[in-house]
């Protein structure tokens, strides 16, 4: 199954992860089939959460399931965009 996830960089004590889609068999930060976007939490709050929601919901309509932390992302840039 494809999974839209995070995937972690960055350094230690200061994460960063990509929005990612990738096969779900595969390890965490392993080959990915496509980078949609970024999560910086120790950054602003405005400048947190960038993903293309339109990459994102072509991957979605090809049956690819977000997780729980991706979705929550995408609520939260979706509700800013919305201000």
């Amino acid at each position: 199954m494809v999974k839209i996830r995070l995937k972690r960089f960055g350094a230690a004590k200061r994460p960063c992860y990509r929005v990612v889609v990738q096969d779900s068999q595969k390890p965490r930060d392993g080959v990915c089939i496509e980078e949609i976007g970024t999560f910086m939490p120790i950054a602003q709050e405005k400048d947190q959460v960038s993903i293309d929601m339109e990459r994102a919901k072509y991957w979605i309509s090809v049956g690819a399931q977000p997780t729980d932390i991706v979705k929550k992302l995408m609520n939260r840039q979706a509700a800013k965009k919305a201000e």
